[in-house]
Formats: structure tokens, sequence, C-alpha cells
């Protein structure tokens, strides 16, 4: 058994001349290196294709144990598409996504690939797979997608190979073809006998299934644990309860079980080599396991990417983002400097790339993120601007315009549902009609309805949230002028808004266009201030040579409520976009969630502005904006709650009341 038959012949061994240790450790060396290696190629990419410097981090935050679900393992095997192609398949969940190789030129491509998720009750848990046809130059056509929730695998049989129809990125009820694939999921003891396991594999030598002291003594040393290295005989003989001189692996679970509780052995991930800072049986028995191979022939897909635009580049489209110095980052410079802007989706809980054209990236750079390119644009250069914005305007109202609406739906075909439209294309006549569309009555859902006290969002946009102007400054907008009373005017600001919160709703083009009332409350007035057009791109947002929010034209409108106090909504401009047109008018009622009003062509963004201590702010939007991170959220999600205290008005004295 193992490499001894009793406690002494293995304490004798553990002795043995300096070559057989020698001999031990460069075995054991080469069984980590194997892990290593594969795992170092499925990161390659992560660290020399995607321009991202970062380890991978396989379990960013501390799971509790309450949290835990398990470990699902997702393959994904064959496809039938209605054409030839060379294909490839993305996986997407959370922050990261991952791909397969390509397939052969083939209408059945087949891929065999799997990978394994960390599932937890609060996280993300619906993967979207989007499947690629890989024969372009500049970038992967996106063909079909289908999206699963995993744990509704948690009680379905894991050998079933499951067929999901693939949707049409452009119209949702279009089968473009079927993927196959099978997800198993291992319960969280399951997961700990594997994980168990893995270990003992490791150093078993002679696979006999138990530890003799010197493959003990050889798996110590790799869990990186200096004072628990110090003392290997001690823990030798407390794991081997029954005395036989190897530990089994019942044993190893109980010692691992019973040490990570009071004194943690796993210092060091012996597969990655990653430091486990705040070791602890739940979360270091995670990382080990999505650290080892399953050992199954499959195929394991490429990690390291953040979105599946990102995974499925072709590699002309690399050599051009090369070329723009930019790079798929979370946080400032995805909005500033690269040349791909990521949001977070609230609803799916991934990371999602926003679509615009590199030549007007380059561009927007060369203007908003350098002294020289602001300062080319005089007084002159703004009213050109101005020009340039209602001149597109008129167009876009031209009956000409129609033709064009097709081709943007095309162009923002995974982002614009048709289904949720409250009348076919054929119904708009011209571009801006459709821009300015409506919604079918119930396309979305206003959150605690019957509570005033709850805020909602007030458009489908990219949110971003602050509890003060000073941590906006700090996360997000970068122009050294800005204020919130330059933001509101003097007509509109109080000193009560001055260290209020603040909640960016900024609109991209392919965004329904339309904007509702994040609060329920009487409008007081609107106020007109006028200005520039300056993009509300995060470009010229995080620029600190620009003040766009500040200087751009836009209209506040002063709402007064019973929940929050006074709430300021500040329709902004911006290029191409003339037009603020508000549905209501002053002294008008509105319930949250109610249409406010709309912008025409273009992007831009709702600025709200909450008195000071009258909101508490949801904390995953405070969190994703602290990351520089901005949240994709649709109307009527909820935003906070109130935390405005009862008004201190005091009754009347009945003893004084004359009747």
């Amino acid at each position: 058994m193992g490499h001894g038959a009793s406690k002494n012949e293995a304490f004798d061994e553990s002795s043995d001349s300096s070559g057989s240790m020698s001999s031990r450790i460069h075995e054991l060396r080469h069984r980590l290196h194997l892990h290593r290696r594969r795992r170092h190629h499925h990161h390659h990419r992560r660290r020399h294709g995607s321009g991202s410097n970062s380890k991978p981090n396989l379990s960013k935050q501390l799971l509790k144990e309450e949290d835990f679900v398990g470990i699902a393992l997702l393959r994904l095997i064959r496809a039938e598409m209605k054409f030839k192609d060379k294909w490839l398949s993305c996986v997407s969940l959370g922050e990261q996504t991952f791909r397969t190789v390509i397939s052969d030129q083939t209408d059945k491509p087949v891929w065999n690939s799997e990978k394994k998720f960390l599932l937890d009750k609060k996280g993300a848990h619906v993967a979207r797979i989007s499947v690629f046809e890989t024969n372009r130059l500049s970038k992967n056509n996106l063909i079909g997608y289908c999206e699963i929730d995993l744990l509704e695998f948690f009680t379905q049989d894991s050998d079933l190979e499951m067929k999901v129809d693939l949707k049409d990125p452009s119209a949702a009820t279009v089968v473009v073809g079927s993927i196959y694939l099978s997800c198993s999921i291992e319960d969280p003891i399951e997961t700990e006998k594997s994980f168990v396991s893995r270990i003992l594999s490791i150093v078993d030598y002679n696979e006999d299934g138990n530890l003799s002291f010197a493959e003990f003594s050889d798996l110590i040393d790799a869990f990186g644990n200096q004072l628990a290295a110090n003392k290997k005989e001690e823990l030798f003989k407390a794991a081997d309860e029954d005395g036989n001189g190897v530990v089994s692996m019942d044993e190893l679970a109980m010692l691992l079980v019973v040490q990570q509780e009071k004194d943690p052995l796993i210092n060091c991930c012996p597969v990655c080599g990653e430091i486990l800072e705040v070791p602890d049986r739940l979360n270091t028995m995670i990382h080990l396991t999505l650290c080892f191979d399953e050992g199954t022939g499959n195929q394991v897909m490429t990690g390291g990417f953040l979105t599946d635009k990102q995974a499925s580049n072709g590699w002309m489209f690399k050599v051009s983002e090369w070329a723009h110095f930019s790079s798929y980052e979370v946080g400032l410079r995805s909005g500033s400097g690269a040349s791909h802007i990521l949001v977070f989706d609230r609803r799916t809980k991934r990371l999602v790339e926003e679509i615009i054209d590199a030549k007007i990236i380059l561009s927007m750079r060369a203007i908003y993120q350098s002294k020289l390119g602001l300062g080319l644009m005089d007084k002159r250069a703004k009213e050109l601007l101005h020009s340039i914005s209602e001149k597109q305007g008129r167009k876009m109202d031209s009956v000409k315009s129609a033709k064009d609406i097709p081709k943007f739906v095309d162009m923002f075909k995974d982002q614009i549902n048709l289904s949720e439209v409250k009348y076919p294309l054929e119904h708009f006549k011209t571009f801006n009609e459709f821009f300015i569309r409506e919604l079918k009555p119930g396309a979305r859902t206003i959150a605690c309805m019957e509570r005033d006290d709850v805020a909602v969002c007030a458009a489908d946009c990219r949110l971003m949230a602050f509890k003060t102007a000073t941590d906006s400054l700090r996360f997000w907008i970068k122009g050294r002028k800005f204020s919130i009373q330059g933001l509101l005017g003097t007509e509109v600001c109080s000193s009560s808004f001055l260290d209020g919160t603040l909640v960016i709703f900024r609109l991209a083009p392919q965004d329904y266009h339309r904007f509702h009332f994040p609060v329920s409350g009487t409008i007081e007035k609107f106020v007109d201030i006028p200005g520039c057009l300056y993009t509300v791109n995060p470009i010229a947002v995080n620029s600190k040579y620009c003040n766009v929010f500040t200087e751009n034209k836009r209209v506040a409108a002063l709402i007064s409520t019973a929940d929050f106090g006074k709430v300021a909504c500040v329709a902004i401009g911006a290029t191409m976009v003339g037009s603020i047109t508000f549905s209501r008018k002053e002294g008008d009622y509105g319930k949250k969630g109610d249409e406010l009003g709309y912008f025409s062509f273009g992007g831009s963004t709702v600025i709200c502005v909450f008195e000071k201590d009258t909101i508490k702010i949801d904390d995953d939007l405070l969190e994703n904006s602290a990351r520089s991170l901005e949240t994709l959220v649709s109307v009527g999600m909820r935003l906070g709650i109130s935390t405005k205290k009862p008004s201190d008005s005091k009754l009347p004295n009945i003893e004084k009341i004359i009747l």
C-alpha cells in the first residue's frame, strides 16, 4: 500500500537517501506540470491575446457556505446549422466567456468542448451560448444564440444529451439551427468528495488510492504551508485513524475538513500556484476543483475573455485592435481609451459589449481626449456641430429616411427586440418615428408598483449611480468643472441637492428612447438650459478636458414627491439629438414608470439628482459604479428605496381649538 505497508516503514522511508526524496519530488513536479501546461494554454489568450495583464481569478470573492449550489460541468457537443461554414461557439456566464475551437467546413459542427462553472445562489446562473460563422476576415458573424439556466440541471439526469434551438439575434422567434449539449452539477457533498480524490491522485504515485507517509509528505509540501510542513508526522498520525500506516481518501477528507476550520493546511494551490490569501475549506475546495482538469478526453474551452464578441474576433480585427492600442478592460479605460465599451447586464448578470464603429471611436478620442482636440472646438465649430445636428434631425424626419430602418435594426440585431415594439416596422414612415418607438403595454415590469417609497430606473440604458457628486468625480465624470449646481442651474438647484445622490441614465442609439418617471410625484416646473451638443459617450464623459453634462443643451424637470422630497430629472441633449420632448406639462402628477418624455435621433442621457439622505441606491448598482462599470438596466427595474425621515410637523393641540 502506498510506498510502505506500515507507519514505521513509512517513517523509515522518509529518511531514505536524498536521491530517493529528490526522485519523488521530481515525479510530483512532473504531474503538476501536466496540469499547469494545459491550464496555461487555456489562459495564454488572456495574457497575450486580450491585452489584459491580470491573473485569472477563479473565485474573486469569498463564497458563503449557504450560498454555494455546486460546480456545473457544461459540455457543448455539436450543432446543426442551415448552411456550411467553419463554426465556433462561445459560452458567457457572469464576467467570463469561454470559446470552443473552430470546426471544419460543415453544417454539422462537432466540438465536444467543456467547461466547469461555479454556481452560487446570488451569482449568475443563466449562460448564453453564441454560435459564430468564422469565414469573415474582419470579424466573425453571430448567427444564433440560446440562453440556459444552469440551475435547472440540478435535478436532471446528468447523462442526457439535450437539444436546444438557436435563435436569430434580430428576431427571437426565428430558429436558425440547433445545438446539442449536456450539463451535470455536483452538489456540495459530491464536489467535496471529488476534490479530495483529485488531491489524492496528484501524489498517489502507485495509484492504489492510499497515501504513504512519503506521498503524504510531498502533498503537504505542495500546499505551501511551512507550519504544516514542520509537523508532517503529527498530521499523518492524526489522519491515519485506523493505524494501518496509510491515509485513505476518507481519512484525508476528514483531515482537510478539520484542519481547514482551525488551522488551514492549504495556503497555495498545487495546480496553478496561486496564493490562497484567505484560506477556508469551502473556497479552497472550489478553487482547486475549478483548477483540476477532469481528464474526460474532451476539449476544454479556452478562457480569459470578457465577452463573446471578444472571444470570436477574426484575425484582422485583432490586428486593428492592436493598431488602435485598445484593449478589453472593465473600468475607466473601457470608456476613455479603448474601442470597446463593456457594460454589465443586470438581468443576465453578464458582461456585454456596446457596438460603436471604430472610425467614430478614433474621431471621438481625437477630439475629446486631448486638449488640442477640444481647443479646436471654438464657438464657430460648436455652432457648426449644432447646425449638423439640426440638419440630421430634419433628415431623419424625412420619408426617405425610412429606408435606413432595416439597416439600423440589422446593425444592432442582438440588441433590439422587435417583438416588444408596439407596431411592425412597416408602420414607421420616417426613421425618427422608429427611433422614438413605443413598446407594447406590459413590455416593462415596474418594480414594487404599489410602493411609492421604491424608486425605479427611468430608461432602458447604461446606468451609473453615486451617493454624492464627489464619488462621481472619483469613479466616472472627469470633467474638471462638473458640479451639481452647474448641472441643474441656479433656478432648480438648492442646497439640499448639493450633497445629494446622482444617477446617470445613458441611452445608446439602439435603445428604446422614451424616458419615464423614476418616482411618483408632481412636476413643479421645467427649466430650459441652453448649451452645446457634445457626445454623451463615455469617451467624452471620462475626459478631463470636457464638461459634457454642464455644457450640453438640457432641460431640468423638478418633481415634488411624498417619499423622496424634491427630485430633479435632467434630460441632456447630445450630438445628433437636437430635440428633447416632454410628454407631460407643469402641474401633472405621474406614477413611477409613467412616460415622462423622449429624445429624437441619437443617443443621450437623463440624470436624476436626489436630495441628500433621501434614497439608498441598490448595492449592486453602487458596486458596479465604484468599479467604473456601467450597468445595463431596463425601465422599471428597482433603483433604490427611500430613506427620507417622516415629517416633523406636530399635530395641533386640541385643547386650544375653538369650536
